[in-house]
């Protein structure tokens, strides 16, 4: 196998429609939001190229997207500018139209010969594969393209912690960080007429889409597309690198990656970044190995959760013993309580809690370490577990611009027990980990942090 040869096994056909002549190959992009390491799109490239056929390119612009608003839609918008303009320079024609894929992708694949397109994992986007799998004439090929190491060849069951799919992942990691170079378009589809929508206006987009307005944009802090990735890719490798391992856990600092973002919308490569931080010069073994362990083991960790358990946004999710000791710890006397509104409005005893609380507000981002004490104290300050919940899963799915994606779904089940082990009994939490405002005070320059979260709410759009 060559160096740029896709792996088989991130191939799967998807009907048994027969081949059939058509205008071009369809590559339909809606989980991999990019035009460059992008195996769907470089596997579409060769079918096309071997049919003596153009491609063309479709996304489907979904404006009720399950729990989205305009600050997920503005940053998704501003990435597939970038890769309809990438695309372009390939000789690729990009087509939006807005609707639900198995309404638009049909249409779209009626002159097309084939159909290819990328893979997803949450229960929605499942179903429109194979919707569309259907309801097409032509064949139909996924290629993942969105983790490492495709999901079923690392395991076949939910795994039950980051320990127990970590060796499973390592071992084929040399099989899969591989070079993935792009396939010249030997066939111009540029001049093909099909209707598309204009989505150079970001605020007419959202506007004619009637997207919610449970947060707004922040593009003073965040801007999508891969040139944005690539930038953020750039700035870790050669600036913050050296400090990763140390500064992983202080919040106070900026020595953290971004990426989350951009691979939640597949703005970039979790293989180009895996391969980036390998052979950077920069740094020492320990960041690189802490960096891969967060990339690869922890993310996918998160895929082959959302894979295997179909009930990963419900309490249902956790392990037997992590809602039996909650539920038994139910009764215990809570301290303080908050409305769901009161914890959104960041109104709580805790400045902690609060800056990081605004953090998520205000920049659509919270440090990873502040995520975990965010997610505990909910538990603690609400009056039930199965509350608490859902009011962390829904604050966590309406602020955070990574949010609602399989590592986010595992994230917020982190919280309540899942991919964890019982700890020390302790009222409310049972024996589900805990933590404390004096863990911070003790481990990091939280008071540093507070401050830097003050200056992140007065930045101004640019």
């Amino acid at each position: 196998m060559s160096s740029s040869d896709i792996q088989t096994s991130r191939i799967r056909r998807l009907n048994d429609a027969e081949p059939r002549a058509g205008r071009y190959v369809l590559y339909w992009m809606q989980a991999s939001q990019r035009a460059v390491f992008n195996h769907a799109l470089e596997h579409a490239v060769r079918e096309a190229n071997a049919m003596g056929l153009p491609l063309v390119c479709a996304f489907a612009l979904v404006g009720d997207y399950p729990d989205s608003n305009r600050r997920h839609k503005a940053f998704m918008l501003e990435g597939l500018r970038d890769a309809a303009a990438a695309l372009e320079r390939r000789g690729v024609r990009m087509v939006i139209r807005r609707g639900a894929p198995v309404e638009v992708i049909p249409q779209i694949a009626q002159d097309a010969s084939l159909v290819v397109t990328d893979r997803g994992y949450l229960r929605h986007q499942v179903v429109w594969r194979h919707a569309v799998a259907t309801a097409i004439d032509c064949p139909m090929v996924q290629v993942e393209t969105d983790v490492v190491v495709p999901v079923e060849t690392a395991s076949n069951k939910a795994e039950y912690a980051a320990r127990t799919i970590r060796p499973k992942l390592m071992k084929r990691l040399d099989e899969y960080l591989v070079e993935l170079k792009a396939t010249p378009v030997k066939h111009d589809a540029l001049g093909i007429d099909i209707e598309s929508m204009d989505i150079g206006d970001t605020a007419a987009v959202l506007e004619k889409l009637g997207v919610s307005d449970a947060a707004e944009p922040v593009p003073q802090h965040f801007r999508g597309g891969t040139a944005e990735a690539m930038k953020k890719l750039r700035e870790l490798v050669e600036d913050k690198l050296d400090r990763y391992a140390a500064n992983r856990n202080q919040p106070q600092t900026d020595d953290v990656s971004y990426m989350s973002m951009y691979l939640h919308y597949g703005q970039i490569s979790p293989v180009a970044v895996a391969m980036e931080v390998r052979n950077a010069k920069r740094g020492t073994a320990e960041d690189r190995e802490v960096f891969i362990e967060e990339l690869v083991v922890r993310r996918e960790l998160g895929f082959n959760f959302v894979r295997f358990t179909p009930e990963y946004d419900r309490f249902a999710c956790l392990p037997r013993w992590a809602q039996a000791t909650l539920k038994q710890q139910t009764p215990d006397e809570r301290e303080h309580v908050y409305t769901a509104t009161q914890l959104a409005d960041a109104e709580t005893h805790d400045r902690y809690w609060n800056a990081a609380m605004n953090e998520m507000r205000h920049t659509g981002y919270m440090h990873n370490y502040m995520r975990m004490y965010w997610g505990k104290k909910i538990l603690e300050w609400t009056n039930t577990p199965q509350h608490a919940y859902r009011v962390t899963l829904e604050l966590n799915n309406r602020y955070f611009i990574d949010g609602r994606d399989p590592v986010s779904y595992a994230n917020v089940g982190w919280v309540y027990g899942l991919h964890d082990r019982p700890w020390t009994r302790r009222p409310i939490f049972g024996t589900v980990r805990y933590m404390a405002a004096s863990g911070l005070e003790r481990k990091c320059d939280i008071d540093g942090y507070v401050e830097k979260v003050a200056k992140l709410m007065t930045k101004k759009a640019t």
